[in-house]
């Protein structure tokens, strides 16, 4: 299987066409026919049900379009990697963070950085715990922001000084806005939009269950979500309570929201990390030696 194949494969599958995808490749289309062809043979497998107006991808299409993706992502990191080995450091860096607003402090790194070394680019990816630790354990990214706890068994990490705050947001209409905090019991009988990280069960501690302690089977989760953002939309029409950290939705002023943090106070801590024995590029190793001399320095 071949890598200029599977773009060929990517190009069908984003245009929705042979036609389409013919183009946006400058390919004649008996040549990019006979390619998906040819990929289908070898596979054994049919990736895509055609139409007379369009195609759509079969059930393996859509298994080799992720895996394809990523293949084809950490070739172009790998050659973006190669083409940045000279004197001046130059280059790619790719983070994964959850929604924190710690990221202030890796964005403040990175600006310090970039004023040394103008050429370095940087790449975010936004995702919970699984998501980031996936993508870093398939080397699509450098480093990772975890909440904690997290599991940091197969990473090396630097503690970051700084803890997100958990509450819930709310309407400024609602019953509990009235409250300057909000405890377990008052989450009891009203709707809730929860964090998919928050609500997973692990056989390590989770904070969150332990804080709400025996009323957390009784909560009635309405929707769970892995970005604040969306979820304030459902707060605002009325859908539930968002239970989430601080700082990440808009609560000012002209925003129909409010904040209202936990009590007792939950905290969470954050972790910078990366995999064990990984090989950087030059930027990303410097980005590290920044890390290293904020956190381990100060």
């Amino acid at each position: 299987m071949e890598l200029r194949v599977l773009r060929y494969f990517l190009a069908v599958a984003r245009e929705g066409s042979i036609t389409g995808a013919a183009d946006f490749l400058h390919l004649t289309q008996p040549t990019l026919s006979r390619q998906i062809k040819d990929l289908e043979q070898e596979l054994g497998k049919k990736l895509f049900i055609r139409s007379s107006h369009s195609i759509i991808l079969t059930e393996e299409g859509m298994l080799l379009r992720k895996r394809a993706e990523e293949i084809v992502d950490m070739v172009n990191k790998l050659e973006e990697e190669f083409n940045c080995m000279e004197e001046t450091i130059s280059g790619d860096v790719y983070i994964g963070c959850g929604e924190t607003d710690a990221m202030k402090q890796i964005a403040h790194i990175a600006k310090n950085l970039q004023l040394r070394y103008p050429n370095i680019r940087y790449h975010l990816y936004s995702g919970n715990e699984d998501d980031v630790t996936e993508r870093l354990d398939k080397g699509l990214l450098d480093f990772g922001i975890l909440i904690q706890p997290a599991d940091l068994s197969k990473y090396n990490y630097i503690n970051m000084p700084a803890k997100d705050v958990w509450g819930v947001v709310m309407r400024k209409d609602s019953p509990l806005a009235v409250k300057d905090t909000i405890q377990a019991v008052d989450l009891l009988n009203v709707p809730l939009i929860c964090s998919r990280q928050a609500m997973k069960q692990t056989f390590s501690k989770n904070e969150f269950s332990d804080w709400f302690g025996e009323y957390f089977d009784k909560l009635n989760i309405v929707t769970t979500f892995n970005l604040a953002y969306n979820a304030a939309m459902m707060v605002e029409e009325g859908l539930g309570y968002a239970v989430t950290i601080d700082k990440i939705v808009n609560t000012s002023g002209d925003s129909n929201l409010c904040f209202r943090p936990l009590e007792p106070r939950l905290e969470s801590g954050l972790n910078i990390v990366w995999k064990k024995y990984q090989v950087f590029s030059a930027a990303a190793d410097q980005f590290l030696n920044e890390i290293q001399a904020k956190y381990l320095n100060s």
